[in-house]
């Protein structure tokens, strides 16, 4: 429920005219920074979970996973929809002309095949190893997505410099831990079929 509040904010604003003189750009920016927060907050879980000893945190990381992936989508949808009004010509000389918009879209295929395994069937198929190999992609999506934003702001870079300093740390946790994790074969820690979830 808490991260569907940014949805509830936008839909409050929508019906009342609170969401500014450009609601589009509005939505856009909102949809697109709540994308890149819930995907920093998944990727925290497990390294929340190495401090803390809090197993159950692993529960949360398929919904925040695929809450991030939904914004996402919203993100995209707004572009594609109230920017572009679906101009399949507008749209390819975007992404071939302006590298944040490349970069977005690149984010946003990236973190597709995430959600599209984040069932514990998928788990299965793919097999614990694959399937671990295959959701460290998320890293390299808000890696991207990062980038996306530095480049869209262009001055004010305050922003995206937190969340890529935030993205370092989750990512220096992780390389400094792994020369101590056994090399062994398991099945991802509290499987659940969770996608874009890798901590």
């Amino acid at each position: 429920m808490a991260a569907l509040v940014p949805l509830g904010r936008l839909v409050v604003g929508a019906s009342t005219g609170g969401l500014g003189a450009n609601p589009i750009e509005f939505i856009t920016r909102s949809t697109g920074e709540w994308t890149l927060i819930l995907l920093l907050v998944t990727l925290s879980v497990t390294p929340l979970r190495w401090l803390t000893g809090l197993n159950w945190l692993l529960r949360l990381r398929r919904m925040l996973g695929l809450t991030a992936f939904f914004y996402g989508c919203l993100h995209l949808v707004t572009y594609l929809w109230l920017d572009q009004f679906f101009d399949l010509a507008a749209i390819v000389r975007d992404i071939v002309k302006r590298p944040f918009i490349t970069a977005g879209f690149i984010a946003f295929v990236l973190l597709v095949p995430l959600a599209i395994t984040s069932t514990d069937a998928m788990v299965r198929r793919l097999g614990g190893r694959r399937w671990l190999a295959l959701h460290r992609l998320a890293y390299l999506a808000t890696a991207i997505g990062v980038v996306h934003y530095w480049w869209l702001v262009k001055a004010d870079v305050r922003e995206p410099f937190y969340y890529a300093v935030i993205l370092g740390l989750l990512l220096g946790v992780r390389l400094a831990r792994y020369p101590a994790r056994p090399q062994v074969s398991r099945r991802p820690a509290g499987q659940t079929g969770s996608g874009q979830r890798r901590g």
